[in-house]
Formats: structure tokens, sequence, C-alpha cells
């Protein structure tokens, strides 16, 4: 699996190690307030207000079937960049805790089993000294239909905050007609 050799950020859910090709990834930022989003899958957390820009946010841990985990210090977002129908989409991962990038050159094609479960996820497995990682398909993880989900609710923020925005203004206007209003009946 030649074509998979080059530099990955690890990571830990559940005391095993994961990677991420670097060049998926946007940038990894500490645990943010996240603003749930109704009736979306567990895994979807909700969204955050990253520096203007809304991200939806996913927890690997429940993507995988796993335990849900109270977050701590260690805790951390993974914000990475997908391709979805020639769009470029972003989505904050949250994982246990980010280890390190390395370079890893032996990676062997992953187990296949017959039932579809996370291994579907898995583009290769890793190995780099008596370390195990398993090498991430992050257009897998995130599939379409996530996506898609993720990309509805940041609509809906969006557009809330769009809405709360024109009624603040609207609001602000009224105010100000008022005390308009107020001066000139005072000043008669």
């Amino acid at each position: 699996m030649e074509e998979l050799h080059g530099k990955y950020l690890s990571f830990f859910l559940k005391g095993e190690e994961y990677a991420i090709n670097i060049s998926q990834i946007i940038e990894i930022i500490g645990m943010q307030a996240i603003t749930q989003i109704p009736k979306t899958p567990d895994s979807i957390k909700g969204v955050i207000n990253l520096r203007g820009k809304i991200i939806p946010i996913m927890d690997l841990r429940l993507k995988f079937g796993m335990e849900e985990k109270e977050y701590d210090e260690r805790t951390c977002t993974i914000v990475v960049e997908i391709e979805r129908d020639g769009e470029q989409r972003q989505v904050g991962l949250i994982v246990d805790t980010v280890n390190e990038v390395t370079n890893i050159e032996n990676i062997d094609a992953p187990p296949t089993y017959d039932e579809q479960g996370y291994e579907k996820f898995i583009l290769g497995i890793g190995k780099l000294k008596e370390r195990v990682i398993m090498i991430l398909d992050i257009k897998d993880v995130i599939s379409t239909a996530d996506a898609d989900i993720a990309n509805a609710a940041t609509g809906k923020v969006e557009a809330k905050e769009e809405a709360k925005e024109n009624y603040n203004n609207f609001k602000s206007k009224i105010e100000s007609k008022c005390r308009n209003h107020n001066l000139n009946n005072t000043k008669n």
C-alpha cells in the first residue's frame, strides 16, 4: 500500500491509536461550547463558531459505536476538510487525545470481515516500531449522509444567526426612532 505512505496525525480513541493524513487537517483546537442541533444522529454533537465560521462537530467515539466519554482537558477537536459534491467542507472530529505527527511508511491493507463494522473506515494498518496505527479514510468516516446532516445543521444555525442579527438591527432602529420621538415631544 505504497500510495498511503506519508505524514499522519495520530490520536487516540478508547486507548487505540488512529491516524489521519495531515493533508486533510485544517487545525487542532481544544474543546469549545457546542450548540446542539435537534434531530441529528448521536455522533453529530452540534456546531461551533470558529472565528466566524460555523463548523459541524462529530464525536468519533460515537461514530464508531464506542461508549461516550466525558470530555476532559486532553479531549480535542481535529478540524478536517473533505470534498463532497464538488465543495470543500470542514468538519470537527472530537478525539480523546492527539498524539503526534509521524511519518508512516509501513502500511498494510486492513483486514476484511463479512460484517460491515467501523473497519470500513480503515484505509490501512500502519506499523511503526511496536505500534499498530489504524489509518482512517476520512471521506468514509464522514459519510455523505453525515455531511448532508451537518451541512443542513450548519445552514440552520447560519440562518438563525442571520435572523437574530436582522432582529437586533430592527430593534436598534426602532429604539432609535423612539428616542428621537421622545426628544421631539419633550421640546414641544
